[in-house]
């Protein structure tokens, strides 16, 4: 009895220092004190995790390598359970949920947001126990560099909060355009805490800078024909419809992202194709159910902020609710990608199956500028309406590519091999030269943008010439199984043709141009003995001279193609180091 009368003390007067330590410390955010019209700075919000941790043993904050401002990138985690550390993250079976915020740091509502989140969720005995299964992991601001070069300009068209971050990171790069190719610290520290964590369901928090529009929040999912098959399908219409009717018990309208410019959204859109590029098309590879929060530019900031809190709460709830079926289908999705022989790495809008939306708008109309010799777009909103529009939410595959046993990539290519390993991507290296039957890869076609696009001049509508040959691999080349958690992501990177594959981001170029050539008063004597002791040669050149007309004008051309068929021109001249066993 006495024992445990010293047991009741002990509790009692744990849980009285527990309250006290609390009521010493204010939680109030700026945004919550300047009355949702202002965000704090980058230190202020990691000061502000650190102090709820120090309080509240349900939150853990962590450092997880760096950004190219010089700053770590930091991790927060809320586990009704306790403090965590990260091997034990890796361990967990619950649900895992992501939230990235200040991608765009003048798109700041989401810090604001998620501030207030895990704070109400630590303070409130019964939100704990409703999440006691869940583990939220928050990055507090991802682009440091940008958080940290505030103003209050250079978002023109938005309204609020008084001042805040730039869009560029610390070496001006968009970090939503940095996924796949890793240009940046910050995207190489994320892959670390993505890989750490693997969530379940990822949400980055946006601001939208398009139309306008009734709707103070829109919502931004993955593409669902591209994350593809029965977890497709549940995003579609499980995830989607649960969040907006989520929202829509608390009278929070919502409609997906308004994929508009220089038109009106009556007129109908697209959804967003989210390519690997982006952050929900980078988790995507790996089976996570992501999507984009995209609040409305104009609308008030303490609208924007608190309805981005809603949304958040309605993913918690989802992903609690539907725990088992999330876990199944994305471990049943990994093992069905195993088992096909197709992927697809290049999909368009089907235009003849559009979903109907009732949008909530305004009258657009163009009129006389005021400020220049044209017309300007203005919304009228003193004229709302709500009409049945055509949404292409519906994706088809235009390109498909048969998935292969293993790729071989060549040594020597640093930067992909770098890449390969921060995403956890398992292969081994020959020990020896070692000859098997491959298929090489070699460019036949391909765009080049005309201006600077995030650093690179990137390539599209790439495709390629194949051909079955023994190939012999030195000691050290890659040998990449796809049968791997990485298989997406494998493909998406090593498949020149794909969207935002390593070639068209410029990281095969070298391969591009080549390194020898011929002097033509030379190479004549050599080309004229090749077409004699060469009938095949000879044969396809006088084809072309017969049919080509600028061939059979251009001196130098001719003897290029001749130089092309022959055994002096160089086989690295577009050849990929990648190749494909079957």
């Amino acid at each position: 009895m006495r024992k445990l009368c010293l047991l009741l003390f002990v509790i009692i007067l744990t849980a009285c220092n527990s309250k006290k330590k609390e009521s010493q410390h204010d939680f109030t955010t700026l945004f919550e004190k300047s009355k949702g019209t202002e965000t704090p700075v980058y230190s202020e919000v990691i000061d502000y995790y650190k102090s709820l941790t120090d309080v509240y043993s349900e939150l853990s904050v962590f450092e997880i390598g760096e950004t190219d401002s010089g700053f770590p990138l930091h991790l927060v985690v809320f586990d009704s359970q306790g403090k965590r550390d990260l091997e034990s993250l890796k361990s967990s079976k619950k649900t895992r949920i992501l939230i990235n915020n200040g991608i765009h740091p003048g798109e700041s509502d989401g810090i604001d947001a998620s501030m207030l989140l895990l704070r109400d969720i630590v303070q409130n005995d019964s939100l704990k126990k409703v999440y006691s299964n869940t583990i939220i992991g928050v990055i507090p601001v991802y682009n440091v560099g940008g958080a940290l070069n505030r103003n209050s300009h250079s978002r023109a068209n938005q309204n609020g909060p008084k001042e805040y971050g730039f869009r560029g990171n610390a070496r001006n790069f968009d970090l939503n355009r940095d996924f796949i190719k890793q240009d940046t610290k910050n995207a190489a520290a994320f892959a670390e805490i993505f890989h750490v964590l693997e969530p379940d369901i990822f949400i980055d928090n946006h601001v939208s800078n398009g139309a306008d529009y009734q709707y103070a929040i829109t919502h931004l999912f993955t593409q669902h024909n591209k994350l593809g098959g029965s977890l497709g399908n549940f995003l579609e219409k499980e995830m989607r419809p649960y969040i907006e009717n989520h929202l829509a018990k608390k009278n929070i309208p919502i409609t997906p992202y308004v994929n508009v410019w220089g038109s009106t959204p009556e007129k109908g859109f697209s959804q967003f194709y989210d390519s690997p590029r982006y952050s929900t098309g980078y988790t995507t590879l790996f089976n996570t159910l992501g999507f984009m929060v995209e609040t409305h530019m104009l609308k008030p900031y303490k609208i924007r902020v608190e309805q981005t809190y809603n949304l958040m709460i309605g993913a918690l709830d989802f992903g609690k609710q539907y725990q088992k079926e999330i876990k199944s289908l994305r471990a049943e999705s990994f093992n069905k990608l195993y088992e096909t022989q197709k992927y697809p790495i290049s999909f368009v809008p089907n235009r003849e199956s559009p979903s109907v939306l009732n949008f909530k708008g305004y009258d657009g109309s163009y009129i006389d500028s005021k400020v220049t010799t044209g017309k300007r777009l203005f919304y009228d909103r003193t004229k709302p309406f709500t009409k049945e529009i055509e949404y292409y939410n519906n994706f088809i595959p235009v390109r498909e590519i048969d998935i292969p046993r293993a790729y071989v990539l060549e040594s020597g290519w640093h930067k992909v091999i770098e890449r390969l390993e921060n995403n956890k991507i398992e292969f081994i290296q020959f020990e020896k030269d070692t000859t098997i039957l491959s298929e090489i890869q070699h460019i036949k076609e391909y765009n080049t943008r005309k201006s600077a696009y995030e650093g690179h001049y990137l390539h599209y509508d790439t495709s390629v010439e194949k051909t079955i040959e023994q190939v012999t691999f030195n000691k050290g080349d890659i040998y990449i199984p796809t049968q791997q958690k990485g298989i997406r992501y494998i493909i998406e990177t090593l498949e020149a043709s794909a969207t935002d594959s390593f070639f068209n981001w410029n990281f095969f170029d070298t391969i591009l141009q080549r390194k020898e050539g011929f002097s033509a008063y030379v190479f004549e004597d050599i080309a004229e003995k090749i077409l004699k002791e060469n009938s095949k040669i000879k044969s396809a050149f006088e084809n072309k001279m017969e049919n080509d007309e600028s061939f059979a004008n251009n001196s130098y051309a001719q003897l290029n193609f001749i130089y092309k068929q022959s055994p002096h021109y160089e086989k690295a001249h577009l050849k990929l180091p990648i190749y494909k066993i079957y």
